[in-house]
């Protein structure tokens, strides 16, 4: 019997290439695979996927999706999914026996849930944590948000795209301190402009 996983992690923890290597995997086997995100994620182009340590797929969005006969479908960014994606992909795992793994974020910058996550943890069959640390060495279960002035910020949209320039993944304790650790605290960001200048 197919499952709908929901494979989430904090900002940094490898989830778009652990997809791209489950595609491969499936690939590599002969299998047909469908590689999706949702139109929100437009970062590295809007039919591609990138992770940060170079791998990369070309991909269809969600919302085109075409159904025929898959062995798997991976989704990545899936906090960015609806209600009524989730439970498309739910209905495909239940009704044609395909599984469906998506990776996401489980919680935004604010530690609030995205819909997408929030409907995939009440569906998914089967739910994992793609681990990261942070900067402290404590596993990273928070999402925090760049100031560019040394700090974390809670404020503003949920969504607003970016990479290690705009994120970064933080142990609960450092996130509520606001602390986003050596080389990007306020006075780190100082030094290396006066040395720059």
């Amino acid at each position: 019997m197919a499952k709908l996983y929901f494979r989430y992690g904090a900002m940094g923890s490898s989830k778009s290439a652990n997809a791209l290597m489950v595609r491969y995997n499936y690939l590599e086997r002969g299998k047909n695979v469908l590689l999706m995100k949702p139109s929100t994620d437009t970062r590295d182009g809007v039919h591609r996927i990138l992770s940060r340590c170079g791998l990369e797929a070309e991909c269809t969005l969600v919302e085109d999706m075409d159904l025929k006969a898959y062995d798997c479908i991976i989704v990545d960014e899936a906090q960015f999914l609806t209600k009524e994606q989730v439970e498309t992909f739910a209905y495909i795992c239940d009704m044609y026996d395909v599984p469906v793994i998506c990776y996401g974020l489980k919680t935004d910058f604010q530690g609030n849930f995205f819909e997408g996550s929030h409907w995939l943890l009440a569906r998914a069959d089967a739910i994992e944590e793609v681990k990261t640390i942070c900067w402290c060495g404590k596993k990273a279960t928070q999402n925090a948000r760049l100031d560019g002035k040394g700090g974390i910020t809670k404020e503003g949209d949920q969504v607003v795209l970016g990479a290690n320039d705009t994120y970064i993944g933080l142990c609960r304790k450092h996130w509520r301190l606001g602390d986003p650790g050596p080389g990007l605290r306020a006075e780190d960001l100082k030094r290396k402009a006066e040395e720059k200048n």
